[in-house]
């Protein structure tokens, strides 16, 4: 959130291209290496009470989106549209805000209202589609 909000306060394509990169790298590889996801469950979640985990699929689900708004993002800034990439980065501070500070994940949100209305498949994650397996989650009511 930190690196989305200083390249929208400096107007820094190249930022853009980062927070890209950051989002496509979790979405094909998870958390493994992607720095920036390192960054938040190794460093920082640690030091602000452990990380908090949840079920893959809706995470992955979440940093899709991301992946989609950070490269329209890039594509726009880079055509001469930055307008729109910063309308679209915008859209990613508040999503990113909301589950920093509220605990609530937008994607994450927006992968039970799908998969409760079926256009996501129960067993693409069974923890989230058997209310018998969830987990209390803050923020997140379903």
């Amino acid at each position: 959130m930190a690196l989305a909000v200083v390249t929208l306060v400096t107007g820094w394509g190249w930022g853009l291209v980062l927070l890209a990169t950051g989002f496509w790298l979790r979405v094909l590889f998870g958390p493994r290496i992607s720095p920036f996801a390192l960054l938040s469950v190794k460093v920082l979640a640690t030091r602000l009470g452990g990380a908090k985990l949840v079920a893959g699929p809706p995470k992955r689900f979440a940093q899709g989106i991301g992946a989609a708004l950070t490269t329209a993002a890039v594509v726009l800034f880079f055509a001469g549209l930055p307008l729109g990439a910063w309308i679209l980065l915008g859209l990613l501070i508040v999503a990113a805000s909301l589950e920093s500070f509220v605990g609530f994940c937008l994607g994450c949100a927006i992968f039970g209202f799908l998969q409760d209305r079926g256009l996501i498949p129960d067993d693409i994650c069974e923890a989230c589609s058997n209310f018998a397996l969830r987990q209390p989650q803050a923020g997140v009511s379903r």
